[in-house]
């Protein structure tokens, strides 16, 4: 009996250990998500530009 005794301190004793660093590791990585540095519109304007340019030659090359 004195063994399962103490052998479930130390396990108790652990487990708050355990859970007081995954309190400190979680409170921590609480922070917002960056803004986006991108809306997609600098995208779209280059793929704009590549399909007219595409145009103009095979327009220049039919003619």
């Amino acid at each position: 009996m004195a063994v399962s005794c103490a052998s479930f301190r130390v396990v108790a004793f652990l487990g708050l250990i355990y859970a007081t660093l995954i309190s400190v590791a979680c409170s921590q990585s609480i922070a917002p998500a960056p803004a986006p540095t991108s809306d997609g519109t600098k995208i779209d304007q280059a793929i704009a530009c590549v399909l007219m340019l595409v145009a103009l030659v095979l327009t220049y090359i039919i003619h």
